[in-house]
């Protein structure tokens, strides 16, 4: 250590001249001024090891220091060399305090019996390191001769509160039919605990805001998210997508924190701005779709059904004023059946229809008398049932009416019982089909060219029976059973 040498003051008594006198020069570490033993604590005898004379005094001006964070604060420091020889002293803040104050300067050099006053500089960070509250400060007065006399004067440092906070909306816009969901991004950066109150606005009444949770409580330092759902009160179905702008806003509360009413509340951020873009719940391609349908409907009701409508009238009237031409000249009509002989049984089926009554199996048909042509017409259809049992052969037959003529353009046959054996359908003695009962259930005849069945003449089902079938009942039946029935137009004859 440089410095001025080492030398006592004029005037200055020895040490020893002072021990001489009995008053002891022992001094109690601590904090202020060193204070002396009163005289014969240990008379004869030196001090115990933990007490040494104490030839450094040093005393802070105030007991207290209050700063703010990210502020500065002084006070001072009076040193005291109290040794016979020229001391330097080494100054260095201890604790908490240590890391954002100082001493200037940081080193002194006295006389014995001198003193000097240094200054104390605390400057804490603006930082939620740095929490409010009391906080103790210590500086350590080290002598480089004498470390053993070493003193830490104390005092107590107030730490005031600030508040400071951050928030974040994420994502700031977003795409839905109804609602959608934001991340409410917090953290307290003030240097105090504080809750957080949310609130969301916007111009209207039509959207709804929801905080979860709603109030989070912050630690200095601490970090958190509020997921926030918007919901929009009415759904667009048709149309362009619609921006609904909103703010959300975040203030401290808790104890000593100012009031949310107050325009400028320390610490509140600036409102997080956002949006809600509604989407209709139909597509705009959909609604011209629609349209394009409607106009089709409306259309085929105003003028394409009207038209097919009267198309069809006409075509009607026209068929019914011009009949189609007949072939002249009549038919004969089929011989009646022998005596049976041998197995074949002579029997008459029954014939139904809207145009006459059904004939004898046996009785011949005639053809056409007088060559008249047929006049006007209307739809008629007869059924022919025959039935007839194992091993036997009946015929069932449809006579045309007298004045008539039959043009046939439809036949069906049905075999429900899925009988076995030989079917010959004849029309007069043109014989049309013959065909196994075993092949078929149900099996029909179209023509677009109908044939036409003069008067007296007869429509037959001749049916073998080989083996009754099993109908849908699943007891087989005691008899075949077939069913033909014919269709077509029945006409008056025109001589």
């Amino acid at each position: 250590m440089t410095g001025p040498p080492r030398r006592r003051p004029a005037g200055a008594a020895a040490p020893t001249a002072r021990l001489a006198r009995g008053a002891a020069t022992v001094f109690r570490r601590g904090t202020g001024a060193a204070r002396p033993l009163p005289p014969g604590s240990y008379p004869g005898q030196d001090p115990p090891g933990y007490l040494r004379p104490v030839t450094t005094a040093a005393e802070l001006a105030t007991p207290t220091v209050t700063v703010s964070p990210g502020g500065t604060a002084t006070t001072t420091l009076t040193v005291r060399n109290d040794s016979d020889i020229v001391e330097g002293y080494a100054l260095e803040v201890v604790g908490d305090c240590a890391a954002w104050s100082t001493v200037e300067p940081p080193r002194v050099s006295l006389y014995p019996g001198t003193s000097e006053t240094v200054t104390v500089r605390l400057a804490p960070p603006r930082s939620s390191r740095v929490r409010a509250g009391e906080v103790p400060l210590g500086v350590r007065v080290l002598p480089a001769e004498r470390p053993e006399s070493v003193v830490v004067p104390e005092t107590t440092v107030t730490i005031e509160p600030f508040w400071e906070l951050r928030a974040e909306l994420a994502p700031q816009r977003r795409r839905g039919w109804l609602g959608a969901r934001y991340r409410t991004a917090l953290r307290n950066q003030g240097n105090t605990p504080v809750g957080v109150a949310l609130s969301a606005e916007q111009a209207g009444e039509e959207m709804r805001f929801a905080f979860a949770p709603g109030a989070p409580e912050l630690a200095p330092g601490e970090s958190a998210e509020v997921r926030l759902r918007v919901r929009i009160r009415k759904p667009i179905w048709f149309g362009k997508p619609v921006t609904w702008p909103f703010q959300v806003g975040a203030g401290p509360t808790g104890e000593g924190v100012p009031e949310q009413g107050q325009e400028r509340q320390p610490g509140r951020p600036a409102p997080l701005e956002g949006e809600f873009v509604q989407l209709s719940l139909l597509p705009r391609w959909l609604l011209a779709v629609l349209a394009a349908l409607l106009a089709l409907l409306l259309a085929w009701f105003a003028l394409v059904r009207p038209a097919v409508q009267s198309t069809a009238k006409e075509a009607a009237e026209e068929a019914a004023k011009n009949p189609p031409p007949v072939d002249g000249g009549g038919q004969a009509g089929r011989k009646g059946a022998g005596p049976a002989s041998g197995d074949e049984q002579e029997g008459t089926g029954t014939g139904t229809g809207s145009g006459g009554s059904g004939g004898g199996g046996g009785s011949g048909g005639q053809g056409r008398s007088g060559g008249g042509s047929p006049v006007g017409g209307r739809q008629s259809s007869a059924t022919i049932d025959v039935r007839t049992g194992p091993g036997a052969r009946k015929v069932g037959a449809y006579t045309v009416p007298q004045d008539k003529v039959f043009n046939v353009t439809d036949i069906v046959v049905a075999n429900y019982q899925g009988d076995e054996g030989l079917l010959t359908i004849a029309f007069g003695e043109r014989t049309i089909t013959t065909i196994a009962l075993e092949t078929f259930r149900n099996q029909d005849y179209h023509w677009v060219t109908p044939i036409e069945i003069p008067e007296n003449a007869t429509v037959t089902a001749d049916v073998t029976c080989r083996k009754p079938g099993t109908p849908a009942s699943g007891k087989q039946a005691s008899g075949c059973a077939e069913v033909l029935n014919v269709s077509g137009v029945l006409s008056d004859l025109k001589n």
